[in-house]
């Protein structure tokens, strides 16, 4: 399936208030409630929309220490990537893993309380995987800017 403007539209205006109402959401698109709400769940089905949350406040949650981590594993072979792929979806601190490419295997975003939270994280749980071989710590110092919506323009600009 392809998407067109409205499409666009709508998952942008849903990127950004995921509780608007369909009536709200259709003047807003300048269609009527009842087709405006079948695109919505055609987008749903084709897995456009993957979910609906909410954004919650860190510093409410007192979470003010946020960090990227690269993670170098000790071996590369599939068992003991699946282990640590497998024990870092059980951290809860781990809000972002991303295999990737270049001097480390994996990229972590983390978040604690504050730096001994961030170091009991790494001593008792992170390191205490006997996959990981080598870990190198980004902190965040200040946030410019954190954007939950996915461009979705980016596609039809490039066919231009």
């Amino acid at each position: 399936m392809s998407i067109d403007k409205i499409d666009r539209q709508i998952l942008n205006i849903l990127q950004e208030n995921g509780r608007i109402s369909n009536a709200e959401l259709a003047r807003r698109i300048n269609m009527s409630p009842p087709p405006t709400l079948e695109r919505v769940k055609k987008l749903e089905r084709n897995g456009y929309i993957q979910n609906y949350v909410a954004l919650a406040n860190p510093a409410k949650l007192g979470l003010s220490c946020f960090t990227y981590v690269e993670v170098t594993l000790v071996r590369h072979g599939r068992e003991g990537v699946e282990r640590f792929m497998n024990a870092i979806t059980r951290l809860d601190e781990v809000m972002e893993c991303h295999h990737i490419t270049g001097g480390a295997d994996f990229l972590l975003k983390v978040a604690n309380h504050d730096i001994p939270d961030y170091e009991n994280f790494v001593l008792h749980k992170l390191t205490a995987l006997p996959e990981v071989q080598h870990l190198k710590t980004m902190v965040v110092l200040s946030t410019l800017k954190h954007e939950t919506r996915l461009p979705t323009e980016l596609n039809e600009k490039q066919k231009k």
